[in-house]
């Protein structure tokens, strides 16, 4: 056998190892997904009859108590799942499982720690709180949700750990049956106690989260325990690599600063809603009931819809982070490029219809949701239209960011996204100002945010990395498909109510009409190979559907 035919044969096994580990990658985003669907779906049936309870005004409560939450559990915990992912998967990558296991013990006790300081905070210093946020109503919200903040933690290393061994259905399962929980108990004691006070019954919708996590918690141990035999088997099967404490602490710290002030600057941008958002209306002169309406609408009218597509989000950056770690530690530059490649236009294939959809159909899916508020709603829809763009943007900033992470460059993403968010107070309070722009200059100042870092990190993977993207392939095909589906949607649903008078049916019919619509446009527009197609699970019968409709070749 010749030099060439043994490189041939090498080079074949580097594309195969790049196909087999975008098919993990890709399968454990789909089970993160199909996961984070069940749990927002959850959350829907949770925020929106919460909404349709206490209204704007309400929400407001409730939205400022998760923003500070929200702030505090990054701190604690967010970090500590990605730099756990990150020093499990690189010692598994390498057979080193008994240091896998290590690394994730000591970050445990770490996290855990920040806990407790995290819920001193927010339960001995909620009226302060939010006597600094001028929305005095949210300090019995504050204090519910701190009771989280013990248990998550621990929950967050835990899933941390099986993430890095690529592992993705205990976080999957603990996901669905925290959110099960947390929408029964927080919906029944928002509505016990809606007839006291609207602070009571927000307070009561969040004290459910602090109930949900510890019945995740409950779950997560029982998978932890049932799972010794098989870290017995990992074990007795590691290499043996001296490692100390220290080592491994130095290394946790250099994952975990800046991953934790990365993760904490999108709540910390939310936050910078709570902060200037009601002060700033009310200095342009809006009344305080109104200004907390105002700034209801984006929390409670806009938030619960525009999240639902992060379920894909999230899930696509979860399984990139160690599948990128891998193939940077195992320097197979040909899998590296694969996970760029696979993660970025399978965003976009999804990111871009659901920014479309919820533009043409804001009116009628606001409407139809929140009916019981229904002027609250119409309110709401110019900003549910702005915050659609963010959906996209969202997406190519965290694929980028993720992306840097995974090749080493840790703190770049981190300074990209503080550049961001001081675009978006500068953007927010000068739009807020306006008096016929209000609340949605907080909107447009997100947007420009995630724009910024966003370009400032392809900027940056450009130079470390050498990317060069297939703009036509990744960007356009999948937007032209999405166009159409637009355009196709709006249609339909014109027709509809014309023919019956029903938002309820039209919205339902044009939904459908688009799912058909964009299915027929990805093939048509080639926006997604068969190749592509094979990475993903039951791609081929997909595909192979396709063929036989005669819309795919």
């Amino acid at each position: 056998m010749d030099k060439t035919e043994i490189t041939e044969k090498k080079e074949i096994v580097k594309d195969n190892s790049a196909i087999d580990s975008s098919q993990v990658l890709l399968k454990g985003a789909t089970i993160l997904a199909a996961a984070g669907i069940v749990s927002k779906i959850f959350g829907a049936i949770f925020r929106i009859p919460l909404t349709n309870m206490i209204g704007a005004e309400g929400q407001s409560y409730y939205t400022v108590s998760y923003n500070i939450y929200s702030l505090l559990f990054v701190i604690a915990t967010a970090g500590f799942p990605v730099a756990i992912s990150r020093m499990v998967s690189s010692r598994i990558a390498e057979k080193d499982y008994i240091n896998a296991h290590k690394s994730y013990s000591l970050a445990m006790k770490f996290s855990a720690a920040l806990g407790v300081i995290s819920f001193m905070i927010l339960f001995f210093g909620a009226g302060a709180i939010a006597n600094a946020y001028h929305i005095p109503g949210a300090e019995p919200s504050i204090r519910a949700l701190s009771l989280a903040l013990l248990i998550t933690p621990i929950v967050a290393s835990l899933r941390g750990y099986y993430q890095g061994r690529q592992e993705m259905m205990p976080t999957a399962v603990t996901e669905v049956v925290e959110q099960m929980v947390r929408v029964a108990v927080g919906l029944s004691l928002a509505y016990m106690l809606y007839k006291t006070s609207l602070e009571r019954a927000a307070a009561g919708a969040t004290f459910g989260a602090s109930v949900g996590i510890t019945a995740a918690f409950a779950v997560m141990i029982i998978i932890y325990l049932r799972d010794k035999k098989q870290r017995d088997a990992m074990f007795s099967d590691s290499i043996r690599r001296d490692e100390d404490d220290k080592s491994r602490f130095k290394e946790l710290i250099s994952f975990l600063i800046p991953i934790t002030i990365s993760s904490a600057v999108m709540p910390i941008m939310f936050n910078i809603d709570s902060a200037i958002v009601v002060r700033r209306l009310m200095a342009t002169g809006w009344d305080r009931t109104m200004s907390e309406k105002l700034y209801g609408l984006m929390g409670g009218f806009c938030d619960p819809i525009i999240n639902l597509p992060n379920i894909f989000i999230d899930a696509i950056c979860i399984s990139l982070m160690p599948a990128v770690t891998a193939a940077f530690t195992l320097a197979n530059k040909k899998a590296l490029d694969e996970h760029l490649r696979t993660g970025l236009k399978t965003m976009m294939i999804i990111a871009y219809p659901c920014t479309i959809g919820l533009i043409v159909l804001a009116r009628p899916i606001l409407t139809l949701l929140f009916f019981k508020k229904y002027d609250e709603a119409l309110l709401a829809v110019p900003t549910m239209r702005i915050l659609a763009l963010s959906i996209v943007t969202t997406a190519i900033m965290r694929t980028f960011s993720v992306s840097l992470q995974g090749i080493g460059k840790m703190m770049l993403p981190v300074w990209n996204l503080i550049i961001g968010a001081i675009v978006k107070i500068a953007v927010s309070y000068v739009l807020l100002g306006v008096h016929a722009v209000h609340v949605n200059g907080a909107a447009i100042g997100s947007v420009c945010a995630y724009i910024t870092a966003g370009i400032l990190n392809y900027r940056a993977l450009r130079k470390y990395a050498d990317i060069s993207l297939d703009v036509k392939g990744v960007f356009i095909k999948p937007l032209a498909a999405s166009l159409l589906m637009g355009a196709a949607t709006i249609a339909v649903y014109k027709g509809a109510f014309a023919a019956t008078g029903s938002n309820l049916v039209s919205v339902a019919v044009s939904i459908m009409i688009a799912v058909i619509v964009y299915f027929v446009s990805v093939f048509k527009t080639r926006a997604i190979s068969r190749e592509e197609m094979q990475l993903i699970p039951k791609g081929d019968l997909i595909y192979d559907m396709a063929v036989k409709l005669k819309i795919a070749e």
